[in-house]
């Protein structure tokens, strides 16, 4: 559907995003091309900054056989990356909540997200997804690479993939921590 070619054992790691600098494209755009030398396909959609839109717009075409950009607006579209991706990024500077790493992990795609806010409270290294801390774009090569990694073991991948399937984000969960909390004060 995206032009890219079907590569079994190949995992595809998509971006849903706003392309804007505060989602951590400054990071992706120093290391997708040494990325893309490994054994990946990259998928991205998303409109924002024209820089950000050229560029990787300019990344496609020159690398058609691993990477999609698609520089739209589109909820379907979305939805279908979100569900055909192994591996979703999303290196935010801050992000007070976030949705798209708990929409990705209902489809089984396991997060890689930068430890801050609602992605740091969300997403626990190797139990629904992968982290790392400091806003370096090595670093993040470093944790995809590592996915990457782990998801060549197919048991561990299944593992990690059920649990980020299966992570409980309702407020089911939350309600009762903030009834713990409470009632730990009132002693």
């Amino acid at each position: 559907m995206l032009g890219l070619p079907v590569k079994p054992g190949t995992p595809i790691i998509s971006m849903v995003t706003r392309l804007v600098s505060h989602k951590g494209l400054d990071l992706v755009t120093n290391i997708i091309e040494e990325l893309l030398h490994d054994d990946v396909q990259f998928v991205l959609l998303g409109t924002g900054d024209a820089h950000f839109e050229g560029y990787f717009s300019d990344l496609a075409r020159r690398y058609p056989e691993k990477m999609s950009a698609n520089i739209v607006f589109n909820g379907d579209l979305s939805r279908k990356i979100y569900s055909g991706s192994d591996i979703f990024l999303m290196p935010s500077k801050s992000e007070p909540c976030g949705l798209s790493q708990m929409i990705a992990c209902r489809y089984g795609t396991v997060p890689i997200v930068r430890e801050t806010g609602g992605l740091y409270d969300s997403i626990k290294p190797l139990e629904n997804g992968y982290t790392f801390a400091n806003f370096n774009a090595h670093d993040m090569l470093h944790v995809i690479r590592e996915a990457v990694s782990d998801y060549k073991n197919k048991s561990k991948w299944e593992k990690i993939m059920y649990r980020a399937a299966t992570t409980d984000f309702s407020w089911n969960h939350s309600a009762s921590d903030y009834e713990n909390l409470y009632l730990d004060m009132l002693k």
